[in-house]
Parts: structure tokens; sequence; C-alpha cells
């Protein structure tokens, strides 16, 4: 008989900004980093022969945990990789649910019937992760092994060991971001000890307790945001009154403030690019603005952020987080390694958000209204 702990990645950047995570190979979060510290801690007494890993940065990343305490080589393998998502890598959820609601219904709760672009088939990836499980069990008869993979493959490992039809796969919740399941495997027979723990987690490190859509019935998060260009020339009105209300919201009062400068300068840029300004939306309403500077920061390789806004009746929802997301997500496909953006050092709300989400201050610059503090974060 083979021990084998099943140990889903950390909190991840799709997890936090909400976009798809398959093969999109992005990094642990800020939080991640220290669930990463409590599963390292969980582990540092049980005994443990082999280390596997998924490929992909999140999955090594949180395999250090393991390491820590275990002078184990670490191996890796695709085939321990998260479910290919196809067209839907790197898309905000909310996108997702804007222009194919049908089929992340099925992703979630039927996913036999998920089919979509370039995707891998669920069938494909129960018959993935079942034959490298079995195969490693193989290896390493009569001994204990961790393996660290994804949310989506494991949640199929386990439903086709419990024989739960894709049909009834909600009967087994989605996981927490590092938790772990104990399964005994003796040639082709599977014993579940236990799945989905993540009890080594504080509920202030826990990634679900700061989310809600795994509670609802059909997995679809009803904050997710999806991102549209936006028009500064047909919608001047709409980009001057959002630019005057985070002004406003900063300084307490409009003076200072130029509407026709900041308009002319994001209409310059959206010429260059129609990309650098971005509506964020839930449905069909607006709930902020993301204005990116292209150029800016070019040299030093790091993506420039102008403005990060949002509509007052979303505030407070941690949804301006997925706002970052777009602009790591847009900077990262061009090639930057950072983002930098500047923050009024009176503004100490918008400081402590970014420096929660691993923002750094590197220098100061004068602003209308005394000092900018110069922000940046890697990407």
């Amino acid at each position: 008989m083979t021990q084998i702990y099943l140990i889903r990645h950390a909190e991840a950047e799709g997890n936090l900004y909400r976009r798809v995570q398959g093969h999109y190979d992005g990094d642990i979060t800020e939080r991640g980093r220290k669930q990463i510290d409590k599963l390292a801690e969980r582990f540092r007494d049980i005994h443990l022969d082999a280390l596997y890993s998924s490929d992909l940065r999140r999955a090594v990343t949180t395999a250090s945990a393991i390491t820590r305490y275990h002078d184990l080589p670490l191996i890796t393998t695709p085939r321990l990789r998260e479910v290919a998502m196809g067209c839907w890598e790197d898309r905000p959820w909310g996108e997702v649910e804007y222009n194919q609601r049908e089929q992340l219904v099925h992703f979630n709760c039927d996913p036999e019937n998920w089919d979509v672009e370039g995707c891998e088939t669920f069938a494909d990836l129960v018959c993935r992760i079942r034959g490298i499980i079995l195969e490693l069990a193989e290896r390493h008869r009569g001994q204990v092994i961790a393996l660290v993979s994804h949310g989506m493959t494991i949640r199929a490992f386990l439903a086709s060991v419990m024989g739960i039809s894709s049909r009834e796969i909600n009967k087994i919740p989605h996981s927490d971001n590092t938790a772990v399941s104990l399964i005994n495997v003796d040639g082709e027979d599977i014993e579940i000890v236990f799945f989905n723990d993540n009890s080594h987690l504080p509920i202030e490190l826990s990634t679900f307790a700061k989310q809600t859509w795994w509670k609802e019935k059909d997995g679809i998060d009803r904050f997710n945001l999806r991102f549209e260009p936006m028009n500064p020339i047909e919608e001047k009105e709409l980009y001057i009154n959002c630019y005057a209300d985070s002004w406003k919201a900063v300084y307490g009062c409009l003076k200072g403030f130029d509407a026709d400068t900041y308009w002319k300068n994001v209409v310059r840029h959206y010429k260059k690019n129609p990309l650098c300004l971005m509506k964020a939306m839930t449905g069909d309403e607006l709930a902020g603005l993301v204005e990116l500077h292209m150029e800016r920061g070019k040299e030093q390789g790091a993506g420039w952020i102008s403005l990060c806004y949002m509509v007052p009746e979303y505030r407070g929802r941690r949804l301006g987080i997925q706002l970052i997301g777009h602009a790591v997500s847009t900077f990262r496909s061009l090639g930057r390694s950072s983002l930098r953006l500047h923050v009024s050092e009176a503004n100490k709300r918008a400081i402590g958000f970014y420096r929660s989400y691993g923002f750094k201050k590197i220098g100061t610059d004068q602003g209308v209204f005394g000092r900018l503090i110069l922000m940046e974060k890697e990407i």
C-alpha cells in the first residue's frame, strides 16, 4: 500500500484576481506565501519518501513547503497540471460568465458537458490524473509520498474514486488553497482517508473565507468583473465624472483638478492604443475604470497604472484587486516585469490597499496637494 497526500497549490493570482488559470502560469500571492508557511508546519513532522508537483509555477512554489523540512528532491510533471482551459485561459471569470454562462455552469456542475475551444475534456483529465497517481503509487509501494496539484484536477480525481457522476460533482466541495487530501492506494484499490482539509489555515489566511462563489449552487461569483474598452471621445462626460469623483474622494474637493488636460491626455493615449482605458463591468453595469499608460515606465520594464477607480457603490467589496489583475495580465503580455503607480501621501486607505497586495514604496514625487508616493509591484 502507498499513502499519498494530495495538496492543492497555495493562493495564486487567478484565485485573487478572479481570472481563469488552467495552464496559465501565474504566480503565488502574498496570502499564498503565508499559506505555504502554515502548510510547511503541518508537514514538518510527517514522514515522506518522495515529492512530486505539477510543473506550473504556483504548484512548484507551494511544494517548497515540503522541502523546507524534508530533504527531498522535487520532481515535476505536466501530468499533475490543472485542466487545460483552452480559450478561457487568463480571461476574467466575469467575462466568461457574460459570454458563455451555460458553459461556465457546465464547468462547475457537470464538467463532462463542458466544451470550449482548445480545452481538455473532463474524461481526458480524469484519465490523466488517475494514470499518474496509480503509476506513482506502484513506483513507491510501501512508502508515503506528497503530490502538489490543482483544484479541478484533484476534484476530478476524487469524484472518480467516489463513483460520483459529472452531474453530481457538487457533492464534492471545491477545495481551499493548500487543502490536503490523504489517500491509500493498493494496486487498483483506492481509499480516501480524508479530503479537502484546510485545518492548518487560520481563517484570516483562508482564500475561501474571503470569497463566496464556492457556496453557490452554480459555482458562479456574482462579483466577478469583466472588462471592455472605453472610448473617451464618445464617453467624455463619463470619463471626466469618474476621474473627478476619484479626485474628490482623495482630496475632499476638486481644487487643482484640470478636467480638460486629463481628458486630452487619455484621448492621446487612446489613439495610440485603444486598450489603455477599460471599463470594469458587472454584467452591463459600470463598476469602475482602469487607465493604463502603455509607454510610461517602459524603459525600466514597468507598466504604469494612471487611474484605478471604483464606482462608490462597489467600493469596500474587495473588487479593486480585479482591476490590478487586469493591469498585471496586460503588462505581463507586453514583457513588463513590474507595475508602478502614484498614490497621494494623504490617501492612507489606498496606500494600505496597495501594500496589502505586494506594492512597495520606491520613491516620492511632488503632486498638486503635497507628495505622491511612487509604488511598485513585481509581476
